[in-house]
């Protein structure tokens, strides 16, 4: 394989998770689940994570900084983003660490918020091959008038992103 023919196929590596999809919509609402092996070690991957404005996207602030967000790995800590000279938001809440093992979070991302609905997010590291499988799972439920089904998997494409961007700036650091 020539080298531009590399270069090309570990991008595509990079960029891909295992396996990306809302794996349940109702009425009511929806189960996001993404996967992804990261060649790094769960100790790593862990320490990457909590790091989130080194690999959050930009365009899904309200800051526009990913390096204004911060994620408190503690109970009751806050993933939370400031919004120099007007505030402050809080994307979720920590409930659960498993340091190098799970982190969960509670809260309705991004424009969910708005709509009174409750977000379980769950990140989980597990030693796989040489590296971590990260799964990334998110359950919202609550009301919104019309369902989930259309705001679903743009939900689980916003996800799959950071996930992209997290196994990337991992795996070329």
């Amino acid at each position: 394989m020539c080298h531009a023919t590399s270069v090309i196929v570990l991008a595509l590596f990079l960029a891909f998770p295992l396996h990306a999809e809302v794996i349940d919509v109702q009425p009511s609402g929806f189960v996001s689940k993404n996967e992804a092996l990261i060649s790094a070690s769960p100790e790593d991957v862990y320490r990457a994570l909590l790091r989130v404005g080194q690999w959050w996207d930009p365009e899904h602030t309200y800051s526009g900084d990913p390096g204004e967000m911060r994620i408190d790995a503690r109970p009751g800590g806050c993933f939370c983003e400031r919004i120099p000279g007007k505030g402050a938001i809080e994307h979720m809440r920590v409930a659960y660490v498993s340091k190098n093992s799970t982190l969960r979070l509670f809260g309705a991302l991004g424009p969910l918020q708005e709509l009174g609905v409750a977000g379980s997010l769950t990140w989980s590291l597990k030693a796989e091959g040489g590296g971590t499988k990260f799964v990334q799972t998110y359950n919202v439920g609550g009301y919104r008038q019309g369902g989930f089904a259309d705001l679903a998997p743009l939900v689980d494409q916003v996800l799959n992103t950071q996930l992209q961007r997290l196994k990337g700036y991992i795996e070329t650091e």
